[in-house]
């Protein structure tokens, strides 16, 4: 999925996996080229006459996840829970709960989604674990847990560092850069900026000043304090300066 960063595995197990009775190479073609609409047309077509073909899980594993490409989230949960139900010796029914849980991060359910990656992560073989810590990573990440997120990161570096996770997604690794911060002031002047900065100091605050520009000319003082590697640490500061009085907002 190009907005989850979950298509390397995907096109690993495309092409890994063997021919069978039904063709379905067209509903694969599409997939790969990125014709999720064709893959869809031609995947009905064949399923229409094929539902019941003890092989048909493969096709309906395709089908689902093109269905999850096109954002069709319902009708892609409805396939994966397919295979999971009437397929239960299929070799696709662990991606197949994979993939339900990506309909849940997708529209946005984290918590449920990391139930599901964290209990796949625990029952399913060695195959999965790569793409299940890149994915927790992810949903830790979107629940504001960055340090879970670092965590799931190093165990994907560490345990498979030639998975096409780790080689294409090596962007991944700046979230080493990533904190949560308070921000109590934002000024047009320096001097305003910095004795705001001092007086919190003053106060045992660690506080500190970041400079942006404003249309490429103007510069802005924002006074800001903490680094801090959770959200809800963050936040926790945040109740505490604004008992004081301060205006303040979390970031990022």
């Amino acid at each position: 999925m190009a907005v989850f960063g979950f298509g390397v595995y995907l096109v690993m197990l495309i092409y890994c996996t063997p021919a069978y009775a039904l063709n379905i190479d067209k509903v694969k073609a599409g997939y790969l080229s990125g014709d999720y609409k064709a893959a869809i047309i031609e995947g009905e077509k064949i399923l229409a006459g094929a539902s019941h073909d003890p092989e048909a899980d493969e096709l309906y594993y395709f089908l689902g996840l093109s269905y999850l490409k096109d954002g069709n989230y319902l009708r892609a949960s409805d396939i994966f829970e397919i295979i999971k139900d009437e397929f239960k010796s299929s070799r696709f029914k662990d991606e197949a709960g994979m993939g339900l849980a990506d309909v849940l991060f997708l529209k946005g359910d984290y918590d449920k989604a990391q139930e599901h990656y964290s209990a796949l992560l625990r029952n399913s073989g060695a195959k999965l674990k790569a793409p299940l810590y890149y994915r927790l990573s992810q949903t830790a990440l979107k629940r504001g847990q960055t340090q879970a997120a670092k965590e799931y990161l190093d165990k994907l570096k560490d345990d498979f560092p030639s998975s096409p996770e780790v080689k294409l997604e090596k962007d991944l690794y700046a979230l080493s850069d990533i904190y949560y911060t308070v921000q109590v002031g934002s000024f047009a002047s320096y001097a305003n900026a910095s004795t705001l900065r001092d007086k919190l100091k003053a106060k045992g605050y660690d506080a500190y000043l970041e400079e942006t520009s404003v249309n490429n000319s103007a510069k802005i003082h924002r006074v800001r304090i903490g680094k801090l590697q959770s959200r809800k640490e963050a936040e926790g500061l945040e109740e505490r300066l604004s008992s004081e009085g301060y205006p303040t907002k979390v970031f990022p």
